[in-house]
């Protein structure tokens, strides 16, 4: 306890932060050491204590190097065991051979290390790290334990002081940071494919020695030719060129044989995002799809207020949450993190389907209620002209004394039928918030309802040219009419008396104008007037905004043709049907 104490004392935390900051911002310097110890126990020999010292000590360089655990990270108890299982066997049984096998691995790790390195000068470094080890281990370690020793002594002298130059280069290569260089990486399959391939080529050189009775250079030389060669040739096998796939297709078929089930539930996955609605059905059906994968033994789920669970438990599982789904897929195997991370991707691929399909809904929701939002909005404009004709035909009835009987009969004959049959339409609408199929009526006879239902109110009606059988949509004339004929006649409770003139012209398309001689529309007021609501005490806002978006939805068009004090005019136009 005393000792887990002093370990974990702020002093003995304060050098390890030192010792880590040092080793990341000086790696370069725990390299030359780590080499330069090697370089010093290699050629004093396996006999001399003091090399063991000195392999000891570029052990414990070797930990602060090491690509294996982040320097920060603390050292378990199996892993402390191992280190000194390790130091004792270089302490009691060390020999050629053994350094020959930690000279490889290092190569391989530093092998390992070039391919990750994205900075130019630091990927040079490692490569002269790499240099030196295949020069120390081919010069200095492999004749000591070839069949026979034939590398003469001076070139070993020459070696033990030409290869620390190396140990310069490195010191002197620039610093430069590499932002993908954030943790100590190697590659695992470049690594070990380096061992072997060094294994090979120092197993390879000893047999021809053996049985050709060559000399070590010749042997070794012959050896690593004939290793490049072989690994051409694979490389050709792999990846030839000329369009020709090689052995890296049966390679990735193999390995993505096993993701074919998986392909199929993507597939089905997809197919059912179209086909069904419903988010509960949809994820039940896409987990009872996912309960019949090789890997899965069952899934449980929770979604908003449902849960529910297919198949049986396991030990091995993996869990997914979002905002909308908690998921938890069983496995019939031991789970491996490529395991874990493919279950794992399944659950989020199928909790990102959800989320869409649960906005699908969401947005039908919010398409309905923006329906009958529109389809009120613009029921009530009308039910206000209906209103507005009623009172007209009110304002008459009480003048009875000095208009003619007959008159006002026949007035009322033909508005009132009129009235209540836009009321009863208006109605139905309401009942039914969707989009309604447009009746169309000839042109002529709609005119004509419409010149006599405003002539009364001291509405000028002018047409220009209608050709005979055109037909109109008549819902969208009646409320595009009203709406422009409405907000023309309120002007005049306002504003000096106004002239109002409505004209047709029906020809190779239809024009519906409204002009008054009133105040012009506020620029601000102009620009947003047929776009969206406008506030206005004129009457300009929501039946006109209503009108041009039914006008745009049949294909029409319905702008501000004119808009100068006197002279103000709207225009409806679209193609003749």
């Amino acid at each position: 306890m005393q000792q887990r104490a002093s370990l974990e004392s702020p002093a003995f935390s304060r050098v390890a932060a030192a010792t880590w900051d040092f080793t990341r911002r000086y790696w370069r310097l725990i390299v030359v050491a780590m080499l330069a110890l090697l370089h010093i126990a290699v050629f004093r020999g396996v006999a001399d204590p003091w090399a063991r010292a000195l392999l000891l000590a570029h052990l414990g360089v070797v930990l602060l190097w090491q690509p294996f655990l982040r320097a920060e990270q603390r050292v378990s108890p199996v892993q402390g065991f191992i280190l000194m299982l390790v130091a004792f066997a270089v302490m009691m049984r060390l020999d050629w051979w053994l350094l020959a096998f930690w000279v490889v691995v290092l190569a391989g790790l530093v092998g390992g290390k070039v391919y990750q390195q994205h900075a130019p000068w630091q990927r040079r470094c490692y490569l002269l790290v790499l240099l030196y080890l295949l020069s120390l281990l081919a010069v200095v370690i492999l004749p000591e334990i070839a069949p026979r020793r034939e590398v003469a002594p001076e070139i070993r002298s020459v070696a033990e002081f030409a290869l620390p130059l190396i140990f310069v280069l490195i010191a002197l290569v620039p610093a430069e940071p590499d932002p993908t260089d954030q943790a100590q990486m190697i590659d695992f399959f470049y690594s070990v494919f380096l061992m072997l391939l060094l294994g090979v080529i120092i197993l390879g050189s000893f047999a021809l020695m053996t049985m050709r009775r060559t000399g070590y250079l010749e042997a070794l030389t012959y050896t690593v030719f004939m290793t490049a060669g072989a690994v051409l040739l694979v490389g050709l096998a792999w990846n030839p060129r000329g369009g020709f796939s090689g052995l890296n297709m049966f390679f990735v078929r193999y390995l993505f044989s096993i993701g074919l089930p998986v392909e199929k539930w993507l597939h089905f996955l997809a197919e059912l995002a179209q086909l069904e609605p419903r988010p509960d059905r949809f994820l039940v059906e896409a987990l009872a799809a996912l309960r019949r994968l090789p890997s899965v033994a069952g899934v449980r789920w929770q979604a908003g207020t449902s849960q529910g669970e297919q198949g049986e438990r396991t030990p091995s599982s993996v869990d997914f949450q979002n905002s909308a789904l908690t998921l938890t897929v069983y496995s019939r195997f031991r789970m491996s993190p490529t395991l874990h991370w493919h279950l794992h991707l399944l659950g989020q691929l199928l909790g990102e389907f959800y989320i869409a399909k649960l906005r699908e809904e969401q947005l039908r929701q919010q398409s309905y209620l923006q329906a009958v939002h529109e389809t009120g909005a613009r029921m009530t404009h009308d039910i206000k002209n209906l209103l507005q004709s009623l009172n007209v035909l009110c304002s008459v009835a009480a003048e009875e004394r000095e208009r003619d009987p007959r008159e006002l009969q026949a007035l009322v004959r033909r508005q009132l039928p009129a009235i209540a049959k836009r009321l009863s339409t208006t109605l139905e609408k309401l009942q039914r918030p969707q989009e309604e199929s447009e009746s169309y009526v000839p042109a002529q006879a709609w005119w004509e309802t419409l010149a006599r239902q405003y002539r009364s109110q001291g509405v000028e009606f002018q047409p220009e040219r209608v050709r005979s059988g055109a037909r109109l949509p008549r819902s969208l004339f009646d409320s595009v009419a009203d709406n422009l004929v409405r907000n023309a006649l309120a002007k005049r409770a306002v504003d000096r008396p106004v002239a109002i003139t409505v004209s047709l012209a029906v020809d190779d398309g239809v024009v519906l104008r409204v002009k008054d001689s009133g105040s012009a529309v506020p620029e601000d007021v102009a620009a947003r007037v047929l776009r969206g609501p406008v506030a206005s005490p004129s009457g300009l806002g929501i039946g006109l905004y209503q009108a041009a978006r039914q006008a745009e939805a049949a294909g029409y068009a319905l702008a501000l043709e004119t808009n100068r004090d006197g002279d103000v005019c709207f225009a409806l136009r679209g193609p003749l049907r």
